[in-house]
């Protein structure tokens, strides 16, 4: 590579000083964003042909934590109120949340899924964990496992 030097075995820089493997993770992070986009976009219309992309992450959100206010989901994905309830309406429509009174405040609802939207979603689910176990079938479980530990790591490094 024009203008790099390289220092200890694997400590490659540019001429700017830019370690090669922060390069490599931010090429790699990249590709596997792209992927996780289009996939979820997939995912999303396997539960129904009418969902856009982001009602993916939703469903995965109310189906781990369970009921929640609109203004909660609203600040985990980081989109305005606006946003969000366009998105719930949306899926509202199609019959896969409803919206119940909040016990602890009943000005304010809870959003669930619904039977038939928690039976779309884990069907998809389901089938996506299929697919990376057939990806994965020549990796050592260590290795799935290091791999999860890892992404895991660098999340909830990424949060704060």
């Amino acid at each position: 590579m024009h203008g790099s030097s390289t220092g200890d075995e694997g400590r490659a820089t540019t001429g700017g000083g830019v370690d090669q493997e922060f390069l490599a993770l931010e090429r790699e992070l990249a590709v596997f964003l792209r992927r996780a986009r289009a996939q979820s976009g997939e995912m999303a219309r396997e539960v129904h042909p009418e969902l856009e992309p982001a009602a993916y992450g939703l469903f995965v959100r109310l189906d781990e934590a369970g009921p929640q206010r609109a203004t909660e989901l609203a600040g985990y994905f980081g989109v305005g109120k606006a946003t969000m309830s366009r998105q719930l309406r949306a899926l509202e429509d199609l019959g896969l949340v409803a919206r119940d009174p909040d016990p602890a405040d009943g000005r304010a609802s809870l959003v669930r899924l619904t039977e038939e939207g928690r039976s779309r979603f884990r069907s998809v689910r389901d089938a996506r964990r299929e697919r990376y176990v057939r990806k994965l079938a020549d990796w050592d479980r260590a290795e799935v496992a290091e791999l999860a530990r890892l992404l895991h790591h660098f999340n909830v490094r990424s949060e704060g």
